[in-house]
């Protein structure tokens, strides 16, 4: 038997206005989880700003929070450069309002053994998941800081933080990294009333799923290997964020939720075959 399934979506784990009058970003908001995860906190009263790179991208994270009866906006951003991240943040202030939240979902994989991956891949993917979550988590800082104004930020790691990636090297690392980045700066900031914090998801199928990824396995594959017995759905994923940033959890801060139905810590009296890397993406 699987873990019970969540509530279903469009209910909303915390009272209703919990995030009336704040504004949340949402970097990589258009697509996938952070799409998910920014039609939460809409829910729950949010003025949401959809960062993105792809005009497109944004489009649908407007859309679908406005669908909602909230406010949007989309933003242009490229987390990469710290120029666009003090633009992107400018624009929101005009539009929306100071940042209460920021989210930084924005991220890039690929599957590639380590010994084939050019040194513009692995940059890429360490330049979007490392550098741009300090770009936007920084400068969302000094802007709280300015105003002595209290904030939350929610980074998205990975539970191969801890256990490595082989097959994704870059991100594995880069995620580790923010893993680690998550922990410096909530000690830092805690003083200022600025909480920083981590989740890590397991299996969580979407519409938005490169197909590289799609390849590896499938939902069904991936829930008979999963202890939990079913994959993860979007939306209480987009619950744990809500409340990792909300008032209720006012005491949390530098911790990492692994969200995975018991996936990463999965061990046995004896362990599987090994497949090399090479093997498994071929």
């Amino acid at each position: 038997m699987p873990l019970p399934a969540p509530p279903p979506q469009g209910l909303a784990m915390l009272p209703p206005h919990t995030y009336a009058g704040q504004v949340v970003v949402v970097t990589g908001g258009g697509t996938g989880l952070g799409k998910a995860i920014a039609a939460e906190f809409a829910r729950l009263g949010a003025g949401v700003a959809v960062a993105s790179r792809k005009p497109e991208h944004r489009q649908a994270g407007v859309q679908t929070i406005e669908a909602l009866g909230a406010k949007a906006v989309g933003v242009a951003l490229d987390v990469r450069d710290p120029d666009a991240v003090a633009a992107m943040f400018d624009q929101v202030e005009r539009d929306l309002g100071p940042a209460d939240v920021l989210i930084n979902n924005a991220a890039g994989n690929f599957p590639a053994q380590a010994v084939k991956m050019s040194p513009n891949a692995w940059r890429s993917v360490v330049d979007i998941v490392l550098n741009g979550t300090f770009f936007c988590s920084s400068e969302f800082a000094r802007r709280a800081l300015s105003r002595s104004a209290p904030g939350a930020i929610l980074n998205i790691g990975a539970t191969y933080s801890w256990t490595g990636g082989p097959g994704t090297a870059h991100s594995a690392a880069a995620k580790a990294a923010v893993t680690n980045l998550t922990q410096s700066l909530a000690v830092e900031w805690a003083p200022h009333g600025i909480r920083v914090n981590c989740l890590a998801p397991g299996k969580f199928p979407h519409d938005d799923l490169p197909e590289a990824l799609r390849k590896v396995s499938t939902p069904e594959q991936d829930a008979a290997r999963i202890p939990g017995g079913r994959v993860g759905l979007p939306h209480e994923l987009a619950w744990a964020a809500t409340y990792m940033c909300s008032p209720y959890a006012a005491y949390l801060t530098g911790h990492t939720l692994v969200l995975d139905g018991g996936n990463w810590l999965r061990r046995g009296l004896t362990m599987p075959e090994f497949i090399p890397i090479e093997e498994q993406l071929s």
